[in-house]
């Protein structure tokens, strides 16, 4: 019998369209794997004031605003219908971990420190040692040169100093501003 020619073409296009279609769900589960392990980079995101427990620690009712200014920068928040209330805040937010926030409070009466209202915050130390990047691990490479491999440089003969030589004459810089009249 004969067949028709456009039979087979139809053919043929009808098993690429499905095979297409299969191909297309295999790589969209395979590109949503690729996504999942490939992340784009976010900054690390730090606002406001870093107030710690050392820092805290100095703070004691009955100090002057000045003092306060001094020993933790000036307030983050302040209002003027609370003219007697500082406000510390401070977040960070980095990719791959936990935001951090926390906040200070500290009120004043007749511009002299009445209480502070604190969260629960890191030493010095313990917030250094949240913002350091993960370890490398592996062998790490020697970062001082052994004399051994120092000695395939050549070292320069130090110049004598000449007998009765002048120093030399001070650079004379032009002047910052024009001079007055």
């Amino acid at each position: 019998m004969f067949e028709h020619p456009c039979s087979s073409l139809r053919f043929t296009l009808a098993m690429l369209v499905v095979a297409g279609l299969a191909a297309c769900s295999s790589f969209n589960e395979a590109s949503t794997k690729a996504v999942s392990v490939v992340s784009p980079y976010k900054i690390d995101v730090v606002q406001g004031n870093v107030v710690t427990r050392e820092q805290l620690a100095v703070l004691k009712p009955g100090m002057p605003r000045a003092i306060v200014r001094d020993v933790i920068g000036s307030a983050l928040l302040t209002s003027v219908f609370h003219a007697d209330r500082w406000d510390y805040v401070f977040t960070l937010k980095r990719q791959g971990a936990e935001p951090q926030a926390r906040k200070v409070t500290i009120f004043f009466k007749n511009d002299v420190v009445d209480r502070i209202e604190a969260d629960d915050l890191p030493s010095e130390v313990e917030f250094v040692s949240t913002l350091r990047t993960p370890v490398l691990t592996g062998p790490q490479p020697a970062m001082e040169a052994s004399p051994k491999s120092l000695e395939k440089f050549p070292v320069a003969p130090k110049p004598a100093p000449a007998v009765g030589a002048a120093m030399p004459a001070p650079v004379a810089y032009p002047p910052l501003e024009p001079a007055s009249k």
